[in-house]
């Protein structure tokens, strides 16, 4: 990989963690802590959270019309959503091994801690849990994806990617034909010395 490249990486990596330690830091402020995957708040705090929670009645009744109306074409999409989950996953499990790609640990791309707010009424809930779902599954297929893509056709593109996935970066350059083949090996060599994720 170019030097380059490797160090604007390790910045961002540095980046990342600063965004997430501040991030961390609200959280606290609201107090919030976890356990094992899963928030718990003080009884104080959530007997705040409940002074805003809006009854689920007064939600739907108040709810806008444009909302209602696209209810019908957003619930519905579950079911491709689901498809690509099992697809992705039966894939991952059939094929990686035969790469010797460790499995992406799919429980880690889903986080669904909304439903511990207890200012969110049940619909609310629902609703932020098939935003969790949906975005995490997104993210769970572009990993296995973007693995897949190393293993196969690690070669960067010629024109700009628009929020490229981790591995993008450290692909071999295009048009360079002459070091293409001892990237391919050097990155397929990568993926077999992964931990498991």
């Amino acid at each position: 990989m170019d030097p380059n490249i490797s160090e604007f990486m390790a910045r961002i990596r540095e980046l990342e963690t600063r965004i997430e330690r501040e991030a961390q830091a609200r959280r606290q402020q609201w107090q919030a802590d976890f356990e094992a995957h899963k928030v718990r708040f003080e009884a104080e705090v959530l007997a705040q959270q409940k002074r805003f929670k809006m009854g689920l009645l007064r939600y739907v009744l108040s709810a806008d019309w444009r909302s209602v109306l696209s209810v019908p074409f957003i619930y519905p999409v579950i079911v491709p959503l689901l498809l690509l989950d099992v697809s992705v996953t039966v894939y991952q499990w059939v094929c990686f091994p035969l790469y010797r790609i460790p499995r992406v640990k799919r429980s880690k791309y889903f986080v669904f801690d909304r439903t511990h707010l207890e200012y969110l009424n049940l619909l609310e809930k629902i609703n932020c849990a098939y935003c969790s779902y949906g975005n995490g599954l997104v993210a769970y297929a572009r990993e296995v994806v973007g693995l897949t893509e190393q293993y196969w056709c690690p070669i960067k593109h010629a024109r700009k990617v628009m929020q490229a996935h981790p591995h993008y970066h450290g692909f071999a350059d295009y048009g360079d034909a002459e070091h293409y083949r001892e990237e391919l090996a050097r990155l397929r060599q990568e993926l077999a010395d992964m931990k498991p994720r």
